[in-house]
């Protein structure tokens, strides 16, 4: 019986995720957040340097195996934003600090630990490319210790459970005010269950 082979189609939804994210990772890593401020949406990936035990496996120079990955898009996006005003907004640069302020706010990470790699991306292949990074990368922030990229829950939220990552890296001040169901032991064991 003849060998069926797929035919390599370069429109492909995941080859044309490939091409997205292949370019972010060529990118530098760079200190988060950004020296200077930039308009634009798009993608990015955080990496971890530092020496907080659970996350040494993943740790390291090369920058090959991100912490978290995620997409910053403008308020509205949902409504059908054009280009052109996805564009004239400094979304992605924003998130990228909102970032960089939750892991100052922690008690045991470092900033100087952490760099970035983001590419401003025309907003169809935003969420296209973040989906490829998390399915292909699987960051611990994304899939295990969640929460990270959470913002303060509204007045009407306030009995939500604390997130891992609160749990995990207490700091941030609204966090602390939610109830934490799981143990920072009981996270680092699933870390390690994780990254066997």
């Amino acid at each position: 019986m003849a060998k069926i082979e797929k035919p390599y189609d370069p429109l492909d939804y995941d080859n044309l995720a490939k091409s997205v994210v292949n370019t972010l990772l060529e990118r530098e890593p760079e200190k988060i957040p950004p020296n200077e401020s930039f308009k634009g949406i798009g993608v990015y990936a955080i990496y971890y340097k530092g020496d907080f035990a659970p996350y040494r496996k993943i740790a390291s120079p090369k920058f090959n195996k991100p912490i978290y990955v995620g997409q910053a898009t403008p308020t509205g996006s949902r409504k059908g934003a054009s280009v052109e005003s996805a564009m004239d907004t400094t979304a992605l640069y924003s998130r990228l600090n909102q970032h960089a302020n939750s892991i100052e706010s922690t008690e045991n990470l470092k900033i100087q630990d952490f760099l970035c790699r983001y590419l401003i991306v025309v907003p169809v292949w935003v969420g296209l490319a973040e989906q490829f990074l998390i399915t292909h990368y699987r960051p611990i922030w994304n899939l295990i210790i969640d929460g990270f990229g959470n913002h303060a829950p509204g007045k009407g939220r306030k009995d939500m459970r604390r997130p891992r990552w609160d749990i995990l890296h207490p700091g941030r001040a609204w966090a602390q005010r939610l109830k934490a169901e799981e143990s920072p032991e009981s996270l680092i064991k699933k870390i390690e269950q994780f990254l066997k």
